[in-house]
């Protein structure tokens, strides 16, 4: 399947004219629908106060509908001209803009179900936490704190991406810029992009050398002069390396090996779940699209408020609620939302579209749920109004269907690209495309 462009290896430098326009909770963003805000959530953790206040700023200020991005964020969409400083207002005092010059650069996400596997989790007994695996949120959290305190570090991008993996595989296969992965004993190694290669260290050391990886990669996009907004975009004479990044360890009093190279373990997202019978148990819900309104949102919080007081918004769309009880489990399947394994919803994302997009050329999310029950499969979807294919799934084989205007052009792994789907064609020929068994099976 043709990789779209942010997601394709690059043989010519980025070279840019101009910054980064990226949204965020006080850059807001001119959209058909109104204006966009973007709040950021490091490791996707939000406390009943924080997303309490999410769901009056949609209402107060939006359309009355949250949004949950591929990295663990909330967008409020139909936001008033004019509503910025009040918006700003309610976010800062439930604690959501601790540092209004890093607002944007805050993009860290970091394994969703770190010391919630067991019988009644999402994922059941057999991705128990082991003994002496990190607490990946806690260390995201960390790191937080130290980028929000480091002025130097508003100069990176809106786009990013700082992962804290407690050793599963699951944030690290997002494609990060700076990747810390749990290993046994209490160690980390860190990943410096798609490199091979990382460097070895003490767990308490991990949130520092992160931040050390940040400005490494400053200074060497500075040193090169391209405006590259990522690690993957420096050209290749200014590429990061384990041993560099090493001495820079060593000179901030950081004990680390370069090992290399690395065997990156993967495991898939969580699954909807959590209507096992358990008195309480960790439930991971799935609002279809990653779309829900603000009544539902506050279901949410609910039953988050009922349990361990914390919503933890995934990478994936999804939202775990831990330690929820039985009737919280039967107040969000009655609020709409998923619980059960083998929901149709299951894979399946889309862009914004129309109306909310003026490049989109199609209703993408309308398209989707008109065929999403007759287009079941293994393979994830995501529907894309136009080529910049916001949202795309990363980490994994995907199914690929852009608008054209006139139908869908699909793209599936180690098959032809279709043209021009039309919607009459589209549920057949995207069932077919999502059960491809040579890549189902591997």
């Amino acid at each position: 399947m043709p990789q779209p462009p942010s997601a394709a290896s690059r043989d010519e430098p980025v070279i840019r004219e101009r910054g980064d326009a990226c949204p965020g909770a006080l850059r807001l963003h001119a959209a058909d629908d109104g204006f966009l805000a973007r709040v950021r959530l490091p490791g996707g953790l939000l406390t009943v106060r924080q997303a309490s206040a999410l769901a009056l700023a949609a209402d107060r200020f939006g359309d009355g509908h949250l949004e949950l991005t591929s990295r663990g964020n909330v967008q409020l969409r139909g936001l008033a001209d004019g509503c910025g400083a009040g918006l700003a207002e309610l976010l800062d005092e439930a604690g959501l803009l601790p540092a209004p010059s890093h607002e944007r650069v805050r993009n860290i996400v970091a394994t969703p179900m770190s010391g919630l596997d067991g019988p009644g989790g999402p994922d059941g007994p057999d991705l128990q936490a082991a003994p002496d695996r990190p607490d990946a949120p806690a260390w995201a959290l960390e790191f937080d704190r130290l980028l929000c305190a480091s002025p130097w570090a508003a100069a990176l991008s809106g786009r990013f991406l700082f992962a804290f993996d407690d050793g599963r595989g699951d944030v690290a296969s997002l494609g990060p810029d700076v990747t810390v992965l749990g290993r046994p004993g209490g160690r980390a190694l860190v990943l410096l992009g798609r490199a091979a290669d990382a460097v070895e260290l003490a767990g308490p050391d991990a949130h520092r050398a992160a931040l050390t990886a940040a400005r490494y990669f400053l200074d060497a996009a500075a040193e090169a002069g391209t405006q590259a907004w990522r690690v993957s975009e420096l050209p290749a004479e200014h590429a990061l390396n384990a041993a560099e990044f090493g001495r820079r360890l060593e000179a901030a009093g950081i004990a680390a090996t370069p090992v290399g190279p690395v065997d990156r373990p993967y495991a898939p997202p969580p699954l909807p779940s959590g209507t096992g019978g358990h008195d309480r148990a960790t439930l991971c819900v799935l609002p279809p699209l990653g779309r829900l309104d603000s009544a539902q949102w506050r279901v949410l919080v609910q039953v988050a408020d009922e349990g361990s007081g914390e919503l933890r918004v995934t990478p994936w769309r999804s939202v775990i609620l831990p330690a929820a009880s039985a009737r919280g489990a039967a107040r969000v399947e009655d609020a709409g939302m998923i619980l059960a394994p083998g929901s149709a919803w299951e894979s399946v994302t889309a862009c914004t579209g129309r109306p909310g997009c003026a490049k989109s050329r199609a209703d993408v999310r309308a398209d989707a749920r008109a065929v999403a029950d007759r287009a079941r499969g293994p393979l994830p979807v995501h529907w894309s109004g136009c080529e910049r294919r916001c949202g795309h799934p990363r980490g994994t084989a995907w199914v690929d269907l852009v608008a054209t205007g006139s139908g869908y052009r699909l793209a599936a792994p180690g098959r032809p690209v279709r043209d021009d789907v039309r919607p009459s064609e589209l549920a057949a020929a995207l069932a077919d495309a999502r059960t491809d068994p040579d890549v189902v099976k591997k």
